[in-house]
């Protein structure tokens, strides 16, 4: 189930950016090729032993430039949109292994300028991963990083384009990387890679590059506010080789879309999870019941958005929860699409001070205030 959930969220975030690019619009095409040399980031202190030298991360690209025209492409300064294979070697091969990734990816120009000699130019990527080692209790005792072979994939990547001729590119930088499964099966500590990125863009020559005559702007927001609404479900692991617990949340937000591109909002969750109705018992010998099986959460939320694809930050509080196994704290990132009716799918990462509690998986609508 969760190599099923994995593989339909990185196809379903490839197929929506492949369909925004306007794809059979634009002739041309990159390979880009890079290596990253780095470290573990040794985020608590008990994966330490773990840690046996430098990782590697070889990693190839393949994509488009956005052609224009469409609303979004130059809102985000004309992305570079594609899908990007990666292999990392942990440098402890027999309890880390390797890690073989496939992740989409838009490549974002945070300088609007094309005739500049250098651009910076931020990666946003998240996909699945196969890690070649993970947790055994017999053979693999000791990686409590990883719990399961399938696992989530997110990369951050901040580089530069520096041009060597009309079709090659130098892209020197720096990137952080993370694999883990959000807690569906424990241990799930997460691994987490900082790397110096040295890598080249080679654009495959097209002759006969397309006019834009017309911009495409279905994706502009129809209200500078909205609220939106939406329900989700998740599981996750108590303990090792023990049955999966559920998660459900509903949650309301009030946003206001500053440009297209920008959302900030304040909303609320009620959050219904099995593991804490465990630690309601351990603290009060009793079931809970009522309003006490349920945790309540006020928070501020960001959203960066590249056409109806929407990359949400979510920062919250728990203003009601009758015990606090996981302290106050509730975070979240994720990835929505918004489709033009006011249909939401979601997919989404809830920690805890970064300690991941489960993917959320949900359904929502936009209502539009005028």
């Amino acid at each position: 189930m969760k190599k099923l959930l994995y593989t339909s969220l990185s196809a379903l975030s490839f197929v929506i950016m492949y369909a925004q690019n306007g794809i059979t619009g634009n002739p041309e095409w990159f390979i880009k090729p890079a290596i990253n040399q780095g470290f573990i980031l040794e985020h608590r202190s008990t994966i330490g032993h773990l840690v046996k030298g430098y990782p590697t991360i070889y990693e190839l690209s393949i994509g488009k430039p956005t052609l224009g025209n469409k609303l979004w492409h130059l809102e985000n300064n004309k992305p570079d949109v594609g899908l990007a294979f990666s292999i990392v070697d942990f440098k402890n091969p027999s309890q880390l292994g390797y890690a073989f990734a496939v992740a989409p990816f838009a490549d974002i120009p945070l300088h609007h300028d094309e005739r500049r000699e250098s651009r910076l130019i931020m990666r946003l990527s998240w996909g699945i991963a196969y890690l070649s080692k993970s947790f055994d209790i017999h053979t693999n005792p000791k990686n409590i990083a990883i719990g399961s072979h399938w696992n989530s994939f997110v990369q951050f990547k901040w580089f530069w384009h520096i041009p060597l001729n009309k079709n090659l590119r130098f892209e020197p930088g720096f990137a952080f990387s993370h694999a883990s499964n959000a807690r569906a099966k424990v241990p799930n500590l997460g691994l987490n890679v900082v790397t110096l990125n040295a890598g080249f863009n080679y654009i495959i020559p097209f002759s006969n590059k397309p006019v834009v005559n017309r911009i495409d702007s279905s994706s502009r927001v129809k209200s500078k506010n909205e609220i939106l609404t939406y329900a989700s479900f998740g599981y996750n692991q108590r303990e090792v080789a023990t049955d999966l617990l559920y998660n459900f949340l509903l949650s309301a937000v009030y946003q206001r879309n500053v440009r297209n591109t920008h959302k900030f909002g304040i909303g609320a969750d009620l959050f219904i999870d099995q593991n804490y109705f465990i630690d309601y018992k351990n603290v009060y010998n009793q079931d809970a019941h009522g309003f006490n099986d349920v945790r309540v959460a006020l928070k501020l939320c960001y959203s960066y958005n590249i056409g109806r694809i929407s990359l949400p930050v979510d920062i919250g509080y728990y203003v009601f929860q009758k015990v606090k196994p996981d302290g106050p704290v509730v975070s979240r990132i994720g990835v929505r699409y918004y489709s033009p009716c006011g249909l939401v799918a979601a997919v989404g990462l809830r920690t805890h001070f970064a300690v991941a509690y489960d993917f959320e998986y949900g359904l929502g609508y936009r209502f539009f205030l005028k």
